[in-house]
């Protein structure tokens, strides 16, 4: 009977060394060596990578990012906020150190703002504010500025009078309201008429059939502001099929199509975005943020008018 027992003690003892083992062979390779720190992740929550700007901003980040020595995580919400929340919960998962974020709307996003506020996330939000939350900085254009740079080469191009349209970006979106804002300020005062003023989400498609529609209702207009380029497009589809001649159209953000279209003679002008200094900025505050260092509440990127004069310079 001891015998059995013996045995048996030792063969517990043998399955417990064994498990042992195996444990600590499944977990050692998965420790950091001595004296190396586990890699830091940055969360991007971007309005849409349907967008070349917005693609330039996160590629711009990324290498700031692989610069750094972060993770980089980057969710697209497709133009919608709902789905921006749904990102935002997803990445604070996945632990993030700070949040990035392009906002979809500037209202709508306050709630998404919180939820990383509540988990002790520190925000920083790109090109669009938010309007609601706790943000560290916000790094964008000075919208205002660009609005009315685009009103006022509006205004020197038409001799100070003449029949305009505005397509609006997204509502709610604080880019749309500001670029919005400078180029009313650029035409008040002068005998420039805004005859039609719409949204159209900052989308080329829509932008074209917004213009469709506007075309057909208005049978004078000189000139067409577009808050982005990809409306500034659609805009310009929509002139070509109607067939309308001596149509002037100013976009913003500086695209590849839109540079193309400048030389083709199809665009007059466009404001030129830095997007992908607005991604890189974004993970270079951050880095400082982490750091425990001091940052502004605004971080400025500068903004140039792009002409058929000059745009050979954006090459």
């Amino acid at each position: 009977m001891e015998r059995k027992s013996v045995k048996r003690l030792l063969g517990v003892l043998v399955t417990l060394f064994l498990v042992a083992g195996l444990v600590v062979g499944c977990t050692g390779g998965t420790k950091p060596e001595q004296g190396q720190q586990e890699q830091k992740k940055i969360g991007l929550v971007i309005s849409t990578l349907n967008n070349p700007f917005f693609v330039t901003l996160r590629d711009g980040a990324q290498q700031k990012a692989d610069e750094l020595g972060y993770e980089l995580i980057v969710l697209d919400s497709q133009n919608d906020s709902s789905k921006e929340y749904s990102n935002v919960q997803d990445i604070l998962q996945q632990g993030i150190s700070l949040l990035l974020i392009n906002p979809v709307d500037s209202d709508a996003v306050a709630n998404a703002v919180k939820l990383a506020n509540d988990a002790n996330i520190p925000v920083i939000t790109l090109d669009r504010g938010a309007n609601g939350g706790e943000v560290v900085t916000h790094i964008a254009s000075d919208n205002v500025a660009g609005g009315k740079m685009a009103g006022e080469y509006i205004v020197q191009q038409l001799g100070g009078k003449g029949k305009v349209v505005q397509l609006e970006g997204i509502p709610g979106a604080s880019s749309a309201r500001d670029r919005g804002k400078g180029f009313m300020e650029a035409i008040e005062g002068t005998e420039i008429e805004l005859v039609a003023s719409q949204p159209a989400d900052f989308d080329r498609t829509k932008g074209m059939t917004v213009m469709q529609n506007i075309l057909q209702a208005q049978p004078e207009i000189d000139a067409v502001f577009a808050q982005n380029d990809e409306m500034a497009l659609g805009a310009v589809q929509a002139i070509e099929s109607a067939g309308r001649q001596g149509i002037m159209v100013v976009g913003f953000d500086a695209i590849d199509d839109a540079l193309q279209a400048i030389k083709d003679g199809k665009m007059a002008a466009t404001v030129a975005q830095q997007p992908d200094r607005i991604g890189s900025l974004g993970v270079e505050y951050a880095d400082k943020v982490l750091k425990g260092e001091e940052v502004p509440t605004y971080v400025p990127v500068d903004l140039k008018l792009i002409t058929k004069d000059n745009v050979d310079t954006l090459d």
